[in-house]
């Protein structure tokens, strides 16, 4: 069995569920021939942040510089999770130094930085996974299967929608998340990039979009200190918000069926509301993430005044069997990382792609890109590579 060197870039949230899939993965998948080992932690947040690392998570060195941590020999993959604005020239220089990378949505700030990390990871030869974790729920890889084998028969739409509450509140803090020169985008990077990669795992890739936003809150209280986007802000002057609350598109697919996203992050009385629905000439199915385990599938039916059947999932579809002994067991957000990091050490072992990789995360920037356009030029955009 080999070790597998991990090393783990900003250690908020994000970081820490790293950490904590690394060190499951033994755990679920106890045939893998690579053993994970915790080695370093970069993070400029605090020294108590810093502390719990080693602490809790067993890692063994610490580092305010990431370039320390990237330049160790015995580190082979960089986690890239802190924020939006140091992803590309993290992801760039760990490629470089021959490392592999798992690299949370938004890749880069947009399409040109996410290209450049793209390119850095072809031009060494090592595997990059993509934040992208809802299509490793089991119930989404069987809908991805009853679309794909045409048991809905050909699709004719596809409804997405991304909802959470977590900027609702007027006075939450005017984080870096809501300045484009850290961000990069709103709610477009950070929900909407998620949502475009269910739709092409789903039902298939995008040809053309029209698309409105909107900026509900307006203004926000400074943050103070290392605040998190769900933090409430001063009582200080407020300024103003640069991106996106609220994405609502209209979608062509390369299929030639259609489809509609919405997504928010100021939705009162929503949060983590995920969810797709795909209606074709023969059934239907819907999936929401707020009941993981569930798959809504209308199949075999007349297709006038069919009914919806709830399919729980069982250890035979996806990942389930790796966590749960049986159907109607839940799985979490985290099993579903576990996933990512099973499938990012799977590419490493076999030296080919498997899950969502930083070629995905381009796609999803691109057409991130092809939304903005479109919302400044009120037209249609046609997407590349789609003709």
């Amino acid at each position: 069995m080999r070790e597998l060197g991990i090393g783990v870039v900003g250690f908020g949230w994000m970081g820490q569920v790293h950490a904590r899939a690394f060190s499951r993965l033994p755990q679920h998948y106890p045939g893998l021939s690579l053993r994970p080992r915790l080695v370093a932690v970069a993070d400029t947040a605090s020294d108590d942040r810093a502390e719990r690392a080693s602490q809790a998570f067993g890692f063994e060195y610490r580092f305010r510089d990431w370039r320390e941590l990237v330049a160790r020999d015995d580190i082979d993959v960089v986690c890239v999770t802190g924020p939006n604005f140091i992803h590309r020239e993290v992801a760039v220089a760990a490629a470089a130094a021959g490392k592999h990378l798992w690299v949370e949505k938004p890749a880069g700030r947009g399409a040109g930085e996410t290209r450049q990390i793209a390119e850095a990871v072809e031009a060494a030869g090592v595997q990059a996974a993509a934040g992208f974790n809802y299509r490793n729920a089991p119930a989404v890889e069987h809908a991805r299967e009853l679309v794909r084998s045409g048991r809905l028969g050909r699709v004719e739409h596809t409804a997405v929608r991304f909802c959470s509450d977590y900027s609702a509140h007027p006075d939450g803090a005017l984080t870096w998340r809501f300045q484009n020169e850290y961000a990069g985008s709103g709610v477009l990077g950070d929900l909407v990039s998620h949502a475009v990669d269910l739709t092409r795992f789903v039902v298939g890739e995008l040809s053309e979009l029209v698309v409105d936003r909107a900026t509900f809150i307006p203004e926000r209280p400074a943050a103070v200190g290392a605040a998190s986007h769900f933090s409430r802000g001063a009582d200080g002057p407020r300024r103003p918000v640069e991106n996106e609350d609220y994405v609502a598109a209209l979608l062509r697919l390369r299929d030639g069926s259609r489809g509609v996203l919405e997504s928010s992050r100021t939705e009162v009385g929503d949060q983590n509301a995920y969810s797709i629905e795909v209606h074709g000439t023969q059934g239907a199915l819907a999936w929401n993430y707020r009941r993981m385990g569930e798959l809504r599938v209308c199949l075999d039916q007349d297709v006038q005044d069919a009914q919806y059947a709830t399919l729980m999932v069982t250890p035979a579809h996806g990942e389930l069997g790796a966590f749960q002994p049986g159907a109607a067991n839940p799985m979490s957000y985290d099993d579903l990382k576990v996933v990512e990091a099973y499938r990012l050490a799977e590419s490493i072992v076999t030296g080919r792609p498997v899950g969502a990789t930083i070629r995905d995360a381009l796609v999803a920037a691109e057409t991130v890109e092809a939304m903005k356009v479109s919302a400044d030029e009120r037209r249609w955009v046609t997407l590349e590579g789609a003709t």
